[in-house]
């Protein structure tokens, strides 16, 4: 597969599904957000001390690419499920019994990788944003907007662990 066309692009992209759009378009707005994210996501393992954390982030970055088809395809069954979102849902409540009580706001940068961690989580509320300006004009599957909502809370969470147990050198969580 080359990484170039030799036809020039002209300011359109191609879906997943062959359409051509305008690159500016909502639709690719939003899975091009999804895609920095990742990138955010990337940076975040590589400083994280913590293997726990590393291959939790690496888990997701392995899904994203569903997220990004769902969006780059017309007419298409969602890839993105609501077992996706039970499990996102599940690792927050168990990473929450190892975190002290949250009482006032959370203040990002204690590490590098909870700082990175926390622009990933701000990327993927601009992108869940974006996803909802989108639903107004054209067809998006639902369940990409819940996911994107528990997903910016689960990189919440491996921020806060990051932070927490950066300190310990060690994070034991299931």
């Amino acid at each position: 597969m080359k990484i170039y066309t030799k036809t020039g692009d002209a300011g359109q992209t191609s879906l997943f599904t062959g359409e051509r759009i305008a690159k500016e378009s909502p639709r690719v707005e939003t899975y091009g957000t999804i895609d920095e994210a990742n990138s955010a996501l990337a940076m975040a393992r590589a400083f994280s001390n913590l293997a726990e954390v590393k291959q939790k982030i690496f888990d997701l970055q392995r899904l994203l690419p569903k997220l990004m088809a769902d969006l780059a395809s017309l007419e298409q069954p969602a890839l993105i499920n609501e077992s996706h979102i039970k499990q996102l849902e599940a690792e927050i409540d168990e990473m929450d019994k190892f975190l002290p009580t949250l009482k006032n706001f959370v203040i990002p940068g204690n590490t590098k990788a909870g700082a990175i961690l926390d622009m990933a989580r701000t990327t993927i509320r601009r992108a869940e944003r974006e996803f909802y300006k989108l639903s107004r004009f054209e067809a998006v599957h639902e369940i990409d907007g819940i996911f994107l909502n528990r997903l910016s809370d689960y990189c919440f969470m491996l921020m806060r662990v990051e932070d927490y147990f950066a300190e310990k050198k060690s994070a034991v969580l299931v």
